[in-house]
């Protein structure tokens, strides 16, 4: 199905969703989150519902209730010396855990131990405790892509489009394999291709694009080489609906001792601020559309 059209818009057309990641994951960036939304700077939020600041998060939201947020489905913690887990306290959940009761640090150790009803529980709980704690999600997406299968082809989306279906919620997850994805294991490929079969089986709305950047500081980078690349993947975005991901961050010393490469999440919620982006948006004719348009029209293709 063609989302363009559906959302009014022509196929040409270029639509695109600023999404900022890991609301909720600390103080400095549920900050710098706040301040984006009110100078209307990003079209969204997904919320880490399992980590220590989501109920600031969430507190947010309930003074703010028209802004988007969805659920971003948390099954890693990777950070060195900054963890959560589970939200689910009374049943079985052990297969999504380290000895130490965290979640593990990457998505191929989840991807190859996890127990697929014990990832059906998790979520139902993270949404459950998010709409508990006043959030209406707009959508759902996913921490670090653990739940996609990258690595062995082990992917649990169909759980996660179950959960769609219920709740009647788009996914963020690009039709389009694009950049480095392209390399990934066959099998992962093929299964891949066999998700969106069935993602379009069951109604739910899934991105054309997803866009983004590497999240680590790179050799040489600095914040205007930094700059002019963001402004090269605005320029070059295709026509359909994507989605730019991010994560912004204030360089407090709370950011500095959980995150080695803070300096970047500092560039992004400065770059995001800065009128020179809107600027490129507005050139470049590209239309800033919002999660909750793509709900609407989900929830308007079947009773």
């Amino acid at each position: 199905m063609n989302i363009n059209k559906l959302l009014g818009y022509s196929e040409n057309d270029r639509l695109l969703i600023i999404n900022a990641d890991d609301f909720g994951m600390c103080h400095s960036e549920n900050v710098a989150t706040f301040r984006l939304f009110e100078e209307g700077c990003i079209s969204s939020a997904t919320l880490m519902v399992p980590c220590p600041w989501a109920k600031e998060a969430a507190k947010y939201y309930r003074k703010h209730p028209n802004i988007d947020v969805g659920v971003h489905l948390t099954f890693t913690s990777e950070w060195e010396d900054y963890k959560w887990g589970p939200v689910t306290k009374n049943d079985d959940v052990s297969s999504l855990i380290t000895s130490e009761g965290y979640f593990p640090q990457d998505s191929e150790e989840l991807e190859e131990k996890a127990n697929p009803e014990q990832i059906k529980i998790e979520i139902k709980n993270q949404i459950e405790l998010a709409i508990k704690l006043g959030v209406e999600p707009l959508h759902l997406d996913n921490h670090m892509g653990s739940l996609y299968g990258l690595k062995y082809g082990k992917n649990f989306l169909n759980i996660v489009f179950n959960f769609c279906q219920e709740y009647q919620l788009p996914f963020r997850l690009p039709k389009n394999i694009e950049g480095e994805a392209q390399n990934l294991p066959k099998e992962a490929l093929e299964k891949f291709e066999e998700t969106l079969a069935i993602a379009e089986e069951k109604g739910i709305l899934l991105l054309d694009h997803l866009v983004s950047y590497p999240f680590g500081l790179e050799n040489g980078e600095n914040y205007s080489s930094f700059r002019e690349n963001v402004f090269k993947l605005f320029r070059d975005l295709k026509p359909g609906v994507s989605e730019f991901y991010i994560h912004p961050g204030l360089a407090t010393e709370e950011l500095k001792a959980i995150n080695p490469h803070w300096q970047k999440r500092q560039w992004e919620f400065d770059l995001f601020m800065d009128e020179s982006i809107r600027k490129v948006i507005e050139e470049e004719d590209i239309k800033l559309i919002r999660w909750k348009d793509l709900m609407i029209a989900q929830r308007k293709l079947k009773p």
